[in-house]
């Protein structure tokens, strides 16, 4: 299953917020990762062991420079309404708090984010690397990184910052088996040497 069609027009007021109440009422099959991406309601596959393997090696990169009174979350839903989206990073930095005081209590705003990666499987590859970045931007996320296994030129890495008016400039680009500078508040070296290659 890749995507169910719920609206043709991206949704406002309202319709966004039906759309957010059908996201959360409806029982989804188990296990998939469900998101609204430019107003549609997309249902993926739980994702593969080589997927789950780079978000555990950056996963654990980030848990010893990220300050104590933030998180990495991997399920954490983030909201842009403005971009029709609620999407689900692999990888999410987060100030605990404000997950904690969020209104509601299946979603954050996007732009409480200090940090979202992504890491492509076959079917989100399209959404990681054109719709999403134009959300995360909108919404202000400071550093976005994705993690392509399936880039045409070859597994890729590149590092999204500083954010305006919906695009971001490409802060660091690399290919898998470099290492790969995060910078501050992070500023940590990511060894992709151990990344797969689907």
């Amino acid at each position: 299953m890749s995507a169910l069609a719920v609206e043709h027009q991206p949704p406002s007021g309202d319709d966004w917020d039906r759309l957010v109440g059908l996201w959360k009422e409806t029982d989804w099959p188990e296990g998939c990762k469900v998101e609204i991406i430019e107003g549609i309601i997309t249902v993926t596959p739980a994702p593969a062991n080589r997927h789950n393997y780079i978000a555990a090696v950056v996963h654990r990169a980030l848990h010893g420079v990220v300050p104590e009174e933030w998180h990495i979350y991997q399920t954490q839903a983030v909201a842009i309404p403005s971009k029709s989206g609620m999407y689900i990073p692999d990888l999410v930095v987060v100030p605990s708090a404000l997950v904690l005081d969020a209104e509601d209590e299946h979603f954050i705003p996007a732009a409480a984010a200090e940090l979202v990666a992504e890491i492509t499987s076959k079917s989100s590859s399209r959404h990681d690397r054109m719709v999403k970045p134009g959300g995360y931007a909108l919404a202000g996320v400071p550093l976005y990184l994705l993690v392509d296994a399936f880039a045409p030129g070859g597994p890729t890495i590149t590092l999204y910052g500083e954010p305006k008016e919906g695009v971001y400039r490409v802060l660091e680009s690399g290919k898998f088996g470099e290492t790969f500078h995060i910078p501050a508040p992070f500023d940590f070296h990511l060894d992709t040497s151990d990344f797969p290659v689907p």
